[in-house]
């Protein structure tokens, strides 16, 4: 079974978390056969090694992390590469794999171009 993890910054303030909870929900409702697991890289929970077990767990055997950020700053290219080795390490039965950050995608780009567009 495939399934996502959507992977944020995190944040003290958990109304920060609020969004991402919401692209979780909107993910059930699109994809209900895709299971999707929140993980965050500091400061809130669960962490990525956690959203791992827990997909693995329900016997996810692919996951692809899709960071969302705006862009690959030091957390992208330092941090995250070396939890995602853990979790290989950790679970080496899972075929894990990553996407860019999503503001690197040029619809991503285009629907904030939308937003900002729609507030004029």
């Amino acid at each position: 079974m495939k399934a996502i993890i959507l992977f944020g910054h995190g944040a003290r303030d958990l109304r920060w978390r609020e969004p991402f909870d919401h692209l979780a929900t909107l993910w059930k409702a699109e994809h209900p056969s895709t299971p999707v697991e929140l993980a965050f890289l500091e400061m809130m929970q669960p962490s990525l090694e956690d959203a791992v077990g827990t997909l693995a767990n329900s016997g996810a055997s692919a996951i692809v992390v899709v960071p969302v950020f705006l862009g690959q700053g030091g957390h992208l290219r330092n941090d995250f590469p070396q939890l995602l080795a853990a979790c290989r390490e950790k679970f080496p039965q899972i075929e894990l794999s990553a996407t860019n950050a999503v503001g690197e995608d040029l619809s991503v780009l285009r629907a904030i171009v939308d937003f900002g567009a729609r507030a004029l």
